[in-house]
């Protein structure tokens, strides 16, 4: 596979990911942090970063908006839910095995 190949499969996949969690409004940050350690505003922070490496500069909440698909506040007052103790518990202890990696 040549370079431009795969980068146009990562890209595709990379909105295909995005669009499943912009549908997956009942999948919380704490709990994709809590198993995966990333969640959306890591994606948005990945994604400014990559536009900066390149001399595009994306302000923060512009970069979520592009991930959350909407303005992030709007996104939060629809689907954010109060964090449980065992979700924080959850999320702390998956960032620990993201620090000991």
């Amino acid at each position: 596979m040549d370079n431009k190949t795969q980068t146009e499969i990562e890209a595709a996949t990379f909105r295909r990911i995005i669009a499943h969690m912009q549908k997956r409004t009942d999948a919380q940050n704490i709990d994709l942090m809590g198993l995966t350690g990333f969640c959306r505003n890591c994606f948005s922070k990945w994604y400014a970063a990559e536009a900066k490496e390149r001399g595009i500069e994306i302000e923060k909440m512009a970069a979520r908006e592009i991930v959350y698909g909407m303005p992030y506040d709007e996104w939060v007052k629809k689907y954010q839910t109060e964090a449980t103790p065992e979700q924080l518990n959850k999320m702390d202890e998956s960032l620990k095995l993201n620090k000991e990696k």
